[in-house]
């Protein structure tokens, strides 16, 4: 009578493991090698390791950094974002983050409920007195960004057949 072969397969060697990995990773492995190549040709890659180690030169990397054109865009930036937060009201960004927050809630509820709004729902909702607020300060924001990218474009004047509808009638 036959007897059954015990057979165990030869454990794979370290090679070959990370052979298979890195066929499985490819692609991944190509976005990160062309990500750091971006990083070592910006400087970036330098500073980090300087950063990293606390080597001497570091304060010297960062201003060169910071002195070529990357730098003077993203120091660009940084002041116009800065500009931008200093004319915000603290008390109406407050106000605009609990109404994000609960309305976020909200959504995250009847999600979980699985709740569904239909056309003729929507339209019955256009009468509750929260929708319309909410409502109200979408369009406001809308109007205010049209406006403000108008203006960007030194287009002071309405296209024909555009009007500003309901400036301070509320």
């Amino acid at each position: 009578m036959a007897r059954a072969i015990d057979f165990t397969p030869r454990p794979k060697s370290p090679e070959e493991k990370l052979r298979e990995s890195v066929q499985d990773s490819a692609p991944a492995l190509e976005e990160s090698l062309r990500l750091l190549r971006e990083l070592h040709e910006h400087g970036v890659l330098d500073l980090l390791l300087k950063l990293t180690r606390g080597a001497e030169g570091l304060s010297a990397s960062a201003l060169t950094l910071l002195g070529g054109e990357s730098g003077s865009t993203l120091l660009r930036n940084l002041a116009e974002g800065a500009k931008t937060l200093e004319r915000i009201d603290s008390r109406e960004l407050k106000v605009l983050g609990h109404a994000i927050t609960t309305g976020l809630s909200e959504a995250s509820r009847n999600v979980a409920q699985g709740k569904t709004v239909g056309v003729g729902e929507l339209l019955a909702l256009t009468r509750d007195r929260d929708v319309q607020l909410a409502l109200g300060a979408l369009t406001g924001i809308l109007r205010g960004f049209g406006r403000a990218l108008r203006e960007a474009r030194d287009e002071t004047e309405l296209a024909p057949g555009q009007a500003e509808v309901g400036r301070g009638t509320r």
